[in-house]
């Protein structure tokens, strides 16, 4: 009886990982479609208290990146792969959950900033590398939004997901904030 349980939960969990791959997709291909096609404004719209629309960009990147480090750490603990650390409580979820929330509202002026003001730049494989990383960061971060909320996702998309969310802020953090602190001659705040 459990073989034939496993077997009718095997292609429903698949199909329904099928549309959180295909909704992540939607929403990395529509944002990439239109940074590429509108005219790029070439200002930025509000600083946020910053000097500049690349030092704003940069320090709210990094701080994102930041509260990504929290999400891995509390995610680890709330899956007991953090070696000596005790039982992880209510207090660790609710750490993650709100890291996260905040890490996503801090990326959106950036990401505002990169498409209405900048577009989608291909004057060099870093920027490339930094547009593409940033729109698969918006997409694979809605498709483990969705999964979330569904029962029938596999135990092992999830994680997934939220590995590509990391890969994904670290490439544009080291695309774009890393390459702007390490730039001579630039004002950092």
């Amino acid at each position: 009886m459990a073989v034939s349980v496993d077997r009718e939960v095997a292609p429903r969990g698949a199909a329904v990982t099928a549309v959180l791959l295909l909704v992540g997709a939607a929403v990395a291909l529509s944002l990439g479609v239109y940074a590429k096609t509108h005219t790029p404004a070439r200002r930025p719209l509000f600083l946020l208290g910053f000097s500049g629309m690349l030092q704003m960009k940069a320090w709210l990147t990094t701080i994102a990146l930041a509260l990504i480090v929290v999400q891995v750490v509390t995610a680890s603990w709330m899956w007991g792969r953090l070696p000596g650390a005790p039982v992880a409580t209510g207090t660790v979820a609710l750490v993650h959950r709100w890291s996260g929330a905040v890490a996503f509202v801090v990326t959106v002026p950036v990401a505002f900033h990169c498409i209405w003001a900048l577009g989608f730049g291909s004057t060099s494989l870093r920027v490339v590398a930094h547009g593409v990383a940033g729109c698969v960061f918006y997409g694979a971060y809605a498709a483990k939004m969705l999964g979330l909320r569904l029962r029938e996702v596999p135990a092992q998309t999830l994680p997934v997901l939220g590995s590509l969310v990391v890969a994904s802020i670290v490439v544009v953090w080291l695309t774009a904030a890393l390459w702007f602190f390490t730039r001579s001659g630039l004002p950092l705040t």
